[in-house]
Formats: C-alpha cells, sequence, structure tokens
C-alpha cells in the first residue's frame, strides 16, 4: 500500500498498495510533512516523499530535496514508516484513489474509513494534508512519532543548515536578539483582506490579487472586521508600539524573518525610528551567499525559520503556519521564549492611541505587559476545545498539537542539579532549558520583560 503524499502499504502479503499525496505546502514548515508520516503509520503504508506545492502564490520550484535533508529523513524514521523517494514502477499506472482525508480526524477514521480504500485501490493520493489530524486523543505513540518526525527527523538539507547557521551566528555578534516574524507581505495581507491604515490604490491591487487567485475561496472580506477580530497580521507601526511597550530599547537586536514588506522602507520607516538595528537575510549575508536561495521562497523562509527557532526572543507578528511551527519546536527545545501578540486587544489599544483617547505612557506599558504576562511559551499542558463548541468549530477553538506538544512529547522533572532548575526530558533525550529568559534583563525588568 502506498500513501502519496505519498503513501505504499506494506501489509498484505508480497502486494503493495499506495496512498500518493504531492504534500501541498504554501511555504517551508514542516506540520503537514509530519501529520502524513504519522497517518502513514496509522494505516500501515509506505510513503513517498512528498511534493512540494509549485502553484503557489510565489511559484517556488524547490524539490523537497532542495529543502530537506532527504536521506536524513527516510533512514531516521525506518523503524516507524518506511519511506522511498519515488512510487515504483510497476505502481505508477496502478488506479489510485484521490482523496480529501477529513480535517481533525483520529485513529478510527483512518483505521477504517481510510484503511478500507486498500480493498480497491493499490495507491491513495492526499489531496489534502493541513490539520488532517486530530491534535487530541491520539495514541502516545503517535504523538510522539509526530514530534519525532518533526523536530528530529525533518531537517534542513545540509546547504540551508550551514547558511542558517551563518546567519545566527552573525545576529549573535551584536548580542542576545529578538527574531520578529514580521508577517506584512504582499501574499498575506491579499489572503486575508487585511488593509488597515493602506491607500485606496494598496488596497485596490491586494483585493484583485485576491480575486485573481483560484485556490484562495474567500473573496469578500471586511478588513474592519477581520482586524477587530485579531485576525490580521500587525503592521510594522504597530509592533513598534508593541515592543517599546513591552521595556526593549532602542538598541535591540532584531531579526526580522520575512520575505519583501509590503510598502518597502516607507512601511517600515516608524519601526526603523524606533529600532534602528533592524537586520535581515539581506543585511546579514552577501548577494553572493543567498543567491542559491534566490528565487525559492521555500528555501529562504527556511532561513527565517533556522534564526527565529535559534533566536534568544521569537515575536510573531500574525498566528500563520511558520509562527506556529516555530513556537512549538521552540517548545520543544526546552520553552525557549515566544511572546505572541493579543492582536485582538492590541488593536483596541492601537486605535485609542490614534484617535488620541490614549497615551504613550507608563500606564499603557503597564496594560501592555500584564496582557503578555502569561503569553510567553512557559510551560504549561495544550488548551482544548472552547466549552460549549460543537464539531469543527470545536477543532479550530483547539491549541494545535505543534503550537504546544506538551505534555505528550515532552515532561518535566525536577532537576537534581539546582532546586529551581529544570530538565525537560523529549523522547528519552533530557536537553537543558538555561537558555530561557537570556532577555529578562531587558526592559521594565516586570513579568520576564
Amino acid at each position: 500500500m502506498v500513501l502519496m503524499a505519498h503513501w505504499i502499504s506494506t501489509s498484505c502479503g508480497n502486494s503493495h498498495r499506495t496512498v500518493t499525496s504531492p504534500l501541498v505546502l504554501s511555504q517551508v514548515h514542516p506540520i503537514q510533512i509530519c501529520d502524513m508520516v504519522a497517518v502513514a503509520r496509522i494505516i500501515n503504508a509506505t510513503l513517498v516523499v512528498p511534493e512540494l506545492d509549485k502553484r503557489s502564490f510565489w511559484q517556488d520550484t524547490s524539490k523537497f530535496s532542495n529543502v530537506f535533508d532527504e536521506d536524513y529523513f527516510i533512514t531516521s524514521l525506518a523503524n516507524d514508516v518506511k519511506i522511498i523517494k519515488k512510487l515504483p514502477k510497476e505502481l505508477r499506472t496502478a488506479t489510485r484513489a484521490v482523496k480529501q482525508f477529513r480535517s481533525w480526524s483520529g485513529i478510527d477514521y483512518y483505521e477504517q474509513e481510510i484503511a478500507s480504500l486498500w480493498d480497491d485501490y493499490q495507491v491513495i493520493r492526499a489531496a489534502k494534508s493541513d490539520s488532517r489530524l486530530a491534535n487530541n486523543n491520539l495514541p502516545p505513540d503517535i504523538q510522539k512519532l509526530r514530534c519525532r518526525a518533526c523536530y528530529q527527523a525533518l531537517r534542513f538539507s545540509p546547504h540551508i543548515e550551514a547558511m542558517g547557521k551563518s546567519l545566527v551566528d552573525r545576529m549573535r555578534a551584536y548580542g542576545p536578539y529578538i527574531a520578529l516574524h514580521l508577517r506584512y507581505e504582499k501574499d498575506m495581507l491579499a489572503f486575508s483582506g487585511c488593509t488597515h491604515d493602506l491607500s485606496i490604490e494598496e488596497a485596490n491591487e491586494l483585493t484583485a490579487i485576491r480575486e485573481n487567485t483560484s485556490y484562495w475561496k474567500v473573496k469578500d472580506i471586511d478588513s474592519n472586521e477581520q482586524r477587530a477580530k485579531g485576525y490580521c497580521p500587525l503592521t510594522p507601526k504597530e509592533v513598534g508600539i508593541l515592543l517599546t511597550a513591552l521595556g526593549f530599547p532602542p538598541t535591540t537586536p532584531i531579526y526580522i524573518a520575512a520575505g519583501e514588506i509590503y510598502g518597502g522602507d516607507y512601511r517600515m520607516a516608524d519601526l526603523t525610528s524606533l529600532f534602528p538595528m533592524l537586520m535581515n537575510k539581506e543585511k546579514l549575508a552577501t548577494v553572493e551567499e543567498l543567491d542559491p536561495f534566490s528565487n525559492h521562497a521555500s528555501q529562504m523562509a527556511a532561513l527565517d525559520y533556522i534564526v527565529s527557532v535559534e533566536s534568544d526572543i521569537f515575536i510573531p507578528s500574525y498566528s500563520g503556519n511558520m509562527a506556529r511551527a516555530v513556537e512549538g519546536h521552540r517548545r520543544f527545545l526546552g520553552h525557549r521564549k515566544t511572546i505572541s501578540p493579543d492582536r485582538k486587544l492590541l488593536v483596541r489599544i492601537f486605535d485609542k492611541i490614534a484617535n488620541g483617547t490614549m497615551k504613550d505612557s507608563k500606564k499603557l506599558s503597564s496594560r501592555i505587559i500584564e496582557i503578555h504576562k502569561r503569553r510567553q511559551g512557559s510551560p504549561r499542558k495544550r488548551k482544548g476545545p472552547i466549552s460549549g463548541t460543537k464539531g469543527t468549530f470545536r477543532f479550530r477553538s483547539e491549541e494545535p498539537f505543534y503550537v504546544n506538544p506538551l505534555p505528550d512529547c515532552l515532561c518535566q522533572k525536577k532537576s537534581t542539579r539546582n532546586e529551581n532548575s529544570t530538565d525537560i526530558v523529549i523522547n528519552h533525550l533530557s536537553i537543558w532549558s538555561g537558555r530561557v529568559g537570556d532577555l529578562s534583563k531587558w526592559g521594565s525588568g516586570q513579568n520576564g520583560f
């Protein structure tokens, strides 16, 4: 059996069945791949190395092996799931089932409904791979496999790892740094319909992009409503207000993990005036060094991912796929500090500042610090669904598995070295969490800031 994302089952004697799904990724984030590894294990299938999305907004032609260490991925999971690089010749003409797996599904769905497809098909193609596996109530071995796949087996290709490490070293030369995932890019603004503080011409451009992108299903979006609900990325100006209120000094080194910011230098002016030590790939590396990655959005995003995971503090302006993956990875590595902005509350404050009913003051700073006191990535169990929600809304309200893999993949125990220290035990590997809070001396000194 083969699951194509792709997959081949290893049951039923000498026969092979395949689940094939060119695994669709809009940017480099490992979540979908890791879930497909777990699904392959559940239905006893062989996974064919996934293809990356080549029809996304950025039209990236990267192959899996251009972004990830393909051989390491295959060998490191050999005891869990059989993974092959290509569909065997004898199965390339086999009849395939193309299946859109149900979102947030559990073991019963895959063992019964999906596994039953092997009775009629040798190959199954997973039409979609995002959020296809439940966050909770899965067997412990499946949850641990998800983490093993995501945080140990799925590593970037050697040339990306090497360049990423160089960028981290160059940022560290400036001292402890913040990685700011500033998701204020054209594709995100067009997709989300967020046009706050943009000109009419800019808003019309973004609307046209959304309407002309066929695989973006929602076309009619109220920007003000989106922003009020906290569904819009913070603007660079808003990020500047947030960082200042949290107490970070103007000399703070900040790595901008992003592609081209919509509006360029003009849109970045307010943030730059407050925090002039803004760095990015293009400032830290030469044109020649970045040339192999240029015109490949997935590979450029992988570099940002590495610098973000290794940062002293990570702050996302929007909780998209990459931000969630980075936050979860940092938790896995010992709950490294991640400040998650409460956009819904922040926009109310920003609007009051804009209309003059609130001033930039100690009171404002205290308010914003208080809002984020418990939004720093500290150890806690993953949040379940919101009470009273049902069906899809119930699953949507859960905290995603990869945002917080606690307690499935992490456990805590008192350290014998220091009664105030904590060991994070991950898959029988002990990782010292002493890096957490390196920047706590910055700012007001309150609440870990």
